[in-house]
């Protein structure tokens, strides 16, 4: 394993990081809240180390193997968590390690539960970056990097694969570096777009920014304590599920319609489940609300849809507590938990790409049972499936679920009830934000054991680089020559 080329790109990244700080200095200096050495102090940390362990281990080697690919997208993540966490304890916002640390990596992951329950007493600097951190960790600090750094000769392909969600990452051009320009370009437009249409209507121009943020990155972060029930604004709610439906989305296939080619849209097999997903929890629950409260249609309607929409995305808003729905409603929340976004978005879970393989392989399995010497390949998008990725689809939700209930297991340990502890799991897992029980969108993750906050953002990284990415540094055949 080449261990120059690991540090080297650990350095660059800690200078990106610093960078960004220095932004978030800029905003903090802007509203004057006494937040802004915390942030110089902590991007000269950054950059100043970045700088010297990247000129120190310069290499000619071009090429990034598997191996070290996926050394270099866990210890990134690691890195920047670690370091990110230093504007909260620099400026006492968050003076625990531990939980800021836990803020950090939820920000970077974008899973959004917060330790957080005093959010409108934070300075505007901290708010800022809380939510560039999210911004940072949606399309990847990895992918960032390929996009604006192409010049350091770094090989990309195997970072790009070991990081980008889904079991299909698409290259939309024949270089790397320009894939992910393309992605980025994309993620800043529609970034800015939503800052305007929220800014028009009715939330400060600051609100505006951090809330389009968190909501392209499907992260999740508020500026409010009560999430975008803070704003009693059906505009405001409709303009952020249509964002966060856009998230969910493949960036690859956004990029295709806004060449102006609608119909991939509707020919592509993932999106139609998708939209089919979210329209069939919404009109369960939407009838579920109106049958046992007293909502109105449109509310009703609203509230059912911004939920489906902001867990299936893995985004993590609030504009109700759903847990004071009834149970059966409850249940279907808690099912969206394990969908996740389209493959290639920046969404977290299972993704709705293995969701509809697994399906059909299991409709499949019996057509075979009943025909035994038929040939029925898996088909999606009108194309057969090769039997390594449905094998890699099958693997995957096993260790997925496997993860779940022996994490569920261990964490009963420092949350006993179990539908906490249940809420708390999956929700890490998935990137979503707020669980069930005591960590429901209404409450913190402030009361966890410190213990089990470090397990849980073990969790969240996990669910974040899709568990092989991970998972795969701890066999011994990956450490063998």
């Amino acid at each position: 394993m080449n261990l120059k080329i690991i540090f080297r790109v650990l350095g660059l990244l800690l200078v990106v990081e610093g960078l960004f700080m220095l932004v978030s200095m800029g905003v903090a200096l802007y509203f004057g809240d006494g937040d802004a050495p915390a942030f110089l102090y902590s991007a000269l940390i950054c950059i100043l180390p970045g700088v010297l362990i990247s000129s120190l281990t310069g290499s000619n080697s071009r090429i990034i193997t598997k191996r070290e690919g996926f050394m270099i997208v866990t210890l990134v993540w690691l890195v920047f968590s670690l370091a990110g966490s230093l504007p909260y304890i620099l400026s006492g916002a968050i003076p625990d390690y531990t939980n800021a640390f836990f803020e950090t990596m939820s920000g970077f992951t974008t899973t959004g539960s917060s330790i957080l329950e005093n959010i409108e007493e934070m300075p505007h600097g901290i708010l800022f970056w809380r939510s560039l951190t999210q911004w940072l960790g949606g399309m990847g600090i990895i992918v960032l990097t390929l996009s604006v750094m192409p010049i350091f000769g770094i090989g990309g392909m195997q970072l790009f694969t070991a990081e980008v969600p889904g079991p299909t990452p698409d290259k939309i051009s024949p270089k790397i570096h320009q894939t992910a320009r393309v992605l980025w370009g994309l993620y800043v437009a529609f970034t800015t777009l939503q800052f305007i249409l929220l800014w028009l209507g009715g939330m400060s121009w600051f609100d505006s920014i951090c809330h389009s943020l968190t909501t392209l990155a499907t992260g999740g972060f508020s500026t409010k304590q009560a999430s975008i029930a803070h704003w009693d604004s059906a505009y405001i709610q409709y303009v952020i599920i249509f964002f966060m439906i856009l998230a969910g989305t493949n960036f690859s296939l956004t990029f295709l319609v806004v060449q102006g080619r609608f119909s991939r849209l509707y020919k592509d097999e993932e999106f139609r489940y998708y939209i089919l997903f979210i329209v069939g929890f919404t009109v369960m629950i939407f009838s579920g609300l109106l049958i046992t409260t007293t909502l109105g249609v449109e509310q009703a309607f609203r509230d059912s849809l911004f939920q489906v929409v902001s867990i299936i995305s893995t985004t993590g808003f609030a504009t109700v507590d759903y847990l004071t729905w009834s149970p059966v409603l409850i249940m279907l929340i808690f099912a969206l938990f394990f969908f996740g976004g389209s493959a290639g978005s920046t969404g977290g879970g299972i993704k709705i790409m293995r969701i509809v393989v697994l399906l059909k392989n299991s409709y499949y399995e019996l057509r075979r049972i009943i025909h035994p010497n038929a040939v029925i390949p898996v088909r999606f998008n009108n194309h057969s499936v090769d039997s390594k990725i449905v094998t890699n689809v099958l693997a995957f939700f096993m260790f997925y679920m496997l993860v779940f209930f022996v994490s569920t297991i261990i964490f009963t340990l420092f949350e006993p009830d179990i539908s906490t502890a249940m809420g708390a799991v999956a929700t890490s897992l998935g990137n979503i934000g707020p669980g069930l029980g005591s960590v429901g969108p209404a409450e913190s993750f402030l009361h966890i054991h410190p213990v089990g906050k470090w397990f849980l953002a073990f969790l969240m990284l996990l669910g974040r680089l899709e568990l092989f990415t991970v998972l795969v540094i701890f066999s011994p055949s990956f450490w063998k020559q």
